[in-house]
C-alpha cells in the first residue's frame, strides 16, 4: 500500500507544469486518488537556463531532462513527465518511456503580426524560431525570408512579437492548446506540406525499468494509439540518428489495426529533401519507422547528412 505521495519530476515553464498537472489529474482519476497522494517537484534544466543559443549549440535534446532523469534514476522521483518531442531516441541505461497521455493536435501554429499566413508576410519579413526543421520548412516556402532563432518561453516569444523583433513566429498549435492561448494563432498549418517534428503533441511519462509499482500507476492512463504512433515516429528518427542538428519532420496516423507514416529530411536551407510514405500494420510501428528512416537515409546518400554537421 502507497503511503508516501508518488513524485512526479518536471521542468518549471507554465507548459511543462500543465502537463505534469494532467498527467497527476488523469492518475487521480483512474486510480480514485486524492490530490495529496501526488507531489509535483520542479527542476530547473540547462536547456530552461540558457536561452540565447540554439540548442544545437549547446548539446541538443538531452538538455531538457538530464536534470530530472538524474533524480529518477536516483529514486528521488517515481516518474518524470516531458514533451516527448524533446526527448533524445535514447535514453539513459534503466529508464524507459512507459506512457503516453492521448495526443493533442499536431500541427505548427503561425502567429503572425504583419500577416496571418506565412504566404503573405511582406517579402524579406523576419520570422523567428527555435525549431531548425520550422526554420528549413519556411525556407523552402518562402526563399525571401529572414529566419531567425527565437528562444523563450511562449510568453517571451509572444512579447518579443509584439514588440517588432519579428513578423512572425510559429509555434505547437498543442501546447498554445494546454495553456489556453489559441486565440494568438493566426493560421494552423498543413502537416502534408509542412510535417511536424516527431512525436510533437505527444506527452510521455518515463520512470525505472522494473519498477512494478510505477508500472502498475501508469498502465491505465496509457493512450495505445498514442504510443503506437509516437513510437512509429521516434523510430524514423532514431534510424536517422535525428538530433537538434538535423532538420526531420514526420508523423503517423492509426486507422484500425493499420498505421500509415509519412516523414520528410531536409536541408538547413530548405532546398533539398527527401520524402517517405509507408503503411502497415500498427504492431509492427517501430519496424515500420525504422524502415522509412533507412529508406530516406540511402536515398539522401552520406554527402546530404554531411551538410548538416
Amino acid at each position: 500500500m502507497q503511503t508516501k505521495p508518488f513524485r512526479i519530476g518536471t521542468r518549471g515553464s507554465p507548459l511543462a507544469l500543465a502537463q505534469a498537472n494532467e498527467a497527476r489529474d488523469r492518475l487521480m482519476a483512474a486510480h480514485g486518488l486524492p490530490e495529496e497522494m501526488f507531489e509535483i517537484v520542479v527542476l530547473s534544466t540547462k536547456g530552461d537556463r540558457i536561452t540565447d543559443r540554439s540548442l544545437a549549440e549547446i548539446g541538443g535534446k538531452g538538455l531538457f531532462t538530464e536534470e530530472l532523469e538524474e533524480k529518477l534514476s536516483s529514486g528521488d522521483l517515481d516518474i518524470a513527465v516531458h514533451s516527448t518531442k524533446d526527448m533524445p531516441t535514447t535514453l539513459p541505461e534503466g529508464l524507459c518511456l512507459s506512457a503516453y497521455l492521448p495526443r493533442e493536435d499536431i500541427r505548427d501554429a503561425v502567429v503572425g503580426r504583419t500577416a496571418p499566413k506565412l504566404i503573405d508576410l511582406p517579402h524579406g519579413a523576419t520570422v523567428g524560431s527555435s525549431s531548425l526543421r520550422r526554420q528549413a520548412l519556411i525556407r523552402r516556402m518562402r526563399p525571401d525570408i529572414n529566419v531567425i532563432t527565437f528562444r523563450g518561453l511562449v510568453d517571451t516569444r509572444l512579447r518579443k512579437l509584439a514588440e517588432g523583433q519579428v513578423d512572425a513566429t510559429l509555434l505547437a498549435l498543442a501546447g498554445l492548446k494546454r495553456l489556453g492561448k489559441v486565440e494568438v494563432i493566426t493560421d494552423i498549418l498543413d502537416p502534408d506540406t509542412f510535417p511536424p517534428a516527431p512525436a510533437q503533441g505527444a506527452i510521455c511519462i518515463e520512470s525505472r525499468i522494473g519498477d512494478t509499482r510505477v508500472e502498475a500507476l501508469l498502465a491505465p492512463i496509457n493512450d495505445i494509439r498514442t504510443f503506437d504512433t509516437v513510437s512509429c515516429e521516434r523510430a524514423f528518427l532514431a534510424a536517422l540518428d535525428g538530433s537538434c542538428r538535423t532538420p526531420i519532420g514526420g508523423y503517423a496516423v492509426c486507422e484500425g489495426d493499420q498505421i500509415r507514416f509519412h516523414g520528410l529530411i531536409i536541408t538547413p536551407d530548405g532546398r533539398q529533401q527527401h520524402a517517405v510514405t509507408i503503411d502497415g500494420n500498427r504492431r509492427d510501428a517501430v519496424a515500420l519507422g525504422t524502415r522509412a528512416g533507412q529508406d530516406v537515409r540511402a536515398r539522401a546518400g552520406a554527402a546530404f547528412f554531411d551538410d548538416w554537421s
